[in-house]
């Protein structure tokens, strides 16, 4: 794989990763997202629609929550996750947690992760999780981490610590294991950045992750309400600066067109696509303008006058204060409205 970086401007990064899967030949572009799927396949679309969609991700995303109960039916097909779901040529990223179902929190340990699938729990040690990868098969796969230490309202340094620790052992078992592997030296194993909202471990986190041989870099507990946004934004530019220029940075549970673009402007390159299932989910249909102003404020004073600025920064307030897992944001429209 290699990140060559066309143009860098305002902490955003334009480019392309190349040399792509086990056979080295795809190619995607950066900033770029995710293609969100359901135990592998896209929501509400049959593969043969999705594959006339114009533009499609060149990476679609697993999670392993959805996958580790049916790891033994995988073991035995010996071919990988891929063939096995109808997406042989597709680029797979296996990530650890569906960003639409959060985990219940308090099941991490010195050995474990646990993950939720439809029968409950699943316990993985890095032996159990890397065994499991073996039988999946992906391009890319996010290592195991401690990221419970931000779903604390208020993240003691203590536990930002521990989290970080934990996380590093996690990624070194996994390294170790993946060496031993014949399967999986062609897959790519992602490390995660925890650390909480305590700015020494993040930088801790970032900068111990790097000296690994990782494939990228998943930035890990952005998502959510827990951490007041500006507190979230100069951790992250802080945190994407720490980082090699010439490996891809994921971050997780931000899908948002908002919390995407002020993500880009601070470094990060892919993100995951849920927020239109989520909008699909609760009845809901995306409508708003695809058109970028460098001053959106100062455009709108000029074109249409006061009352146009005071609806966009009512609009802009009410997105940053909505929570899009729950609620309508101004993105979207109800479409049980409309059909009254």
């Amino acid at each position: 794989m290699k990140l060559s970086l066309i143009k860098v401007g305002n902490g955003c990064r334009l480019g392309k990763i190349k040399n792509l899967g086990k056979t080295r030949d795809h190619t995607m572009d950066i900033p770029g997202c995710l293609l969100y799927t359901k135990t592998g396949s896209a929501p509400h679309l049959t593969h043969h629609t999705l594959h006339n969609i114009h533009r499609l991700p060149a990476m679609a995303q697993l999670t392993l929550s959805s996958l580790a109960e049916h790891h033994e039916v995988l073991t035995e097909y010996k071919e990988g996750v891929g063939k096995f779901i109808g997406m042989p040529e597709s680029l797979l990223y296996c990530s650890l947690h569906d960003p639409v179902s959060p985990c219940p929190a308090g099941y991490v340990t010195n050995k474990s992760v646990s993950v939720w699938g439809a029968g409950g729990r699943v316990e993985m040690t890095a032996s159990k999780f890397m065994a499991i990868q073996q039988a999946l098969q992906p391009d890319w796969f996010q290592c195991l981490s401690d990221g419970e230490a931000s779903c604390a309202e208020v993240t003691s340094i203590k536990r930002a610590r521990k989290s970080v620790d934990r996380s590093l052992l996690f990624l070194d078992s996994c390294l170790q294991l993946q060496e031993k592997s014949e399967v999986l030296q062609k897959s790519l194993i992602i490390g995660v950045i925890e650390g909480g909202d305590v700015m020494e471990e993040r930088l801790r986190s970032a900068r111990e992750t790097a000296k690994r041989p990782v494939g990228g870099f998943l930035l890990d507990g952005f998502q959510g309400n827990l951490m007041a946004t500006e507190t979230g934004l100069h951790l992250l530019s802080s945190v994407t600066a720490e980082l090699p220029e010439d490996k891809p940075r994921l971050i997780c549970g931000v899908s948002r067109p908002d919390e995407v673009l002020e993500c880009v402007e601070r470094g990060v390159d892919l993100f995951e696509s849920f927020f239109p299932y989520q909008v699909t989910e609760r009845g809901c249909a995306l409508t708003f303008s695809f058109d970028f102003q460098p001053n959106p404020e100062e455009t709108l004073w000029q074109q249409n006058g006061t009352q146009e600025e005071i609806k966009y920064l009512d609009q802009t307030e009410k997105i940053k204060t909505t929570d899009c897992t729950q609620e309508m944001t101004s993105f979207e429209i109800n479409l049980k409205e409309k059909n009254q």
